[in-house]
C-alpha cells in the first residue's frame, strides 16, 4: 500500500511504501531533500505539512525537532512515516540528484598531522576510475566490522584522482585512533559516496557567510577551493572558530587566500586564546563573534559547519537577527553511536 506526497514547493509528486520514511522515499525516486545524519539529530530535512497525518517510530523524542516546531506543523522527514497521502513544504537539491554513489577501494597517498589532533588524510582513488562530487559532500569509510565513518571531503571536486579529509582525533575513538596511531602510507581502505546536500547554492547572488567549527573547516575549504579556481559573483565573509592558535592548522593559507580574492574576508576566532598566541583579534565563540559584527542578517545566506552545539546556537540566535527562513544551511558533525566523532 503506497501513499502521495505532493511538494507543494514545486508541484511534483512522490510515493511512499508502506513503513518507508519520506526522506527516502523521496531520494529512491530521484528527489534530493536536504539531509545529513538521517536519524532526527541534525534537522537538515525538516519541512513544514501542510496537510495529512505522520507518525514516528518509537516514543522517543526526536532531538532536532521542538515542541515548538511541531505544533507549528513542522517535522523531520528522514523519520516521519506518512499516514494517508500529505501535502509537504521542504526545499530540493535537484543539484546532487544525478550524481552516482559509488563504493570504491582506494590507498593511503599522504598521512600529515596538521595539529596535534587533527591529521589529513590525502587518499588516492583507482586509476580511470571518477568520483563526482560537490563541494561540500562527505564520504563513507566502509570498516571491516560494517561500521561506518563518516567525513567531508576538503579538497576542490575539481581536483581529479585524490581525495583530501581532515580527521580529528577523538579520545578513545575506534577509528580515529587507527588513524592516528596505526595508519600508514599505501594502506587499502573501502569507501562510498558523495552524501550530502551542503552545497553552496549556485542560484543565490546574496552574500554569504561561512562558519567552521573545528575541522568543520573541511567542507568550506572545499567549496573555497572551487571558488578560487571558478571565480566568486559575491562576497564571502569566513569566521574559522577553534579554541587556541595552533588549533587554526590553515590559517596562514586562509590569510593568502584573502589577500588574492577580493571577495573573501577572513575572521579567525579563539575560545581560548593561550598567552603564547598574543592574540589580537575576536575571542569567545564563533557565533557570537558573527552576531557582533552583523546586527542584522536580513539578504544574507549563512553556510555553517562544525559541533552539535555551535549549529544549535546559531539556529535559536540568528533568526533573532534577521536570518530570514530557508537561509541557513548547515553541516552538524553529529556522533557515531559508540562515541566517536564524524565529519
Amino acid at each position: 500500500m503506497t501513499d502521495s506526497v505532493e511538494l507543494v514547493n514545486d508541484k511534483r509528486r512522490f510515493d511512499t511504501e508502506d513503513g518507508e520514511n519520506i526522506l527516502s522515499a523521496a531520494l529512491r525516486q530521484g528527489i534530493v531533500i536536504p539531509h545529513n545524519c538521517r536519524n532526527g539529530f541534525c534537522g537538515s530535512c525538516m519541512g513544514l505539512l501542510h496537510g495529512g497525518k505522520v507518525e514516528y517510530e518509537g516514543d522517543e523524542r526526536l532531538p532536532a525537532l521542538s515542541e515548538e516546531k511541531e505544533k507549528e506543523g513542522y517535522i523531520l522527514c528522514c523519520k516521519a512515516i506518512t499516514k494517508g497521502d500529505v501535502r509537504l513544504q521542504v526545499e530540493t537539491i535537484d543539484a546532487v540528484a544525478d550524481i552516482e554513489i559509488k563504493t570504491l577501494p582506494c590507498r593511503v597517498n599522504r598521512l600529515e598531522k596538521m595539529a596535534d589532533d587533527v591529521m589529513l588524510v590525502e587518499l588516492k582513488l583507482p586509476p580511470h576510475e571518477e568520483f563526482v562530487f560537490h563541494a561540500g559532500q562527505y564520504l563513507d569509510f566502509l570498516l571491516r566490522d560494517g561500521r561506518r565513518r563518516s567525513f567531508s571531503m576538503a579538497n576542490s571536486p575539481l581536483k581529479e584522482g585524490v581525495i583530501e579529509l581532515h580527521i580529528r582525533e577523538v579520545p578513545d575513538g575506534f577509528f580515529t585512533g587507527q588513524v592516528f596511531n596505526e595508519m600508514k602510507e599505501k594502506d587499502m581502505l573501502r569507501i562510498q559516496g558523495p552524501f550530502g546536500t551542503f552545497i553552496l547554492r549556485d542560484d543565490s547572488s546574496r552574500p554569504a557567510i561561512l562558519i567552521a567549527g573545528g575541522t568543520g573547516f573541511a567542507p568550506l575549504k572545499s567549496m573555497l577551493e572551487k571558488v578560487r579556481a571558478e571565480g566568486c559573483d559575491r562576497p564571502l565573509q569566513l569566521y574559522w572558530g577553534a579554541r587556541a592558535g595552533r588549533d587554526l592548522y590553515f590559517d596562514k593559507q586562509l590569510k593568502q587566500w584573502a589577500e588574492e580574492l577580493d571577495c573573501l574576508t577572513y575572521s579567525p576566532v579563539l575560545s581560548e586564546p593561550e598567552t603564547a598566541d598574543d592574540w589580537p583579534g575576536a575571542t569567545g565563540w564563533v557565533h557570537e563573534a558573527v552576531l557582533a559584527d552583523f546586527p542584522d542578517l536580513a539578504g544574507l545566506d549563512v553556510y555553517a559547519s562544525g559541533p552539535p552545539p555551535m549549529i544549535n546556537a546559531i539556529k535559536q540566535s540568528f533568526p533573532a537577527q534577521g536570518l530570514e527562513q530557508g537561509r541557513l544551511y548547515f553541516d552538524s558533525f553529529e556522533y557515531a553511536n559508540d562515541g566517536e566523532g564524524s565529519s
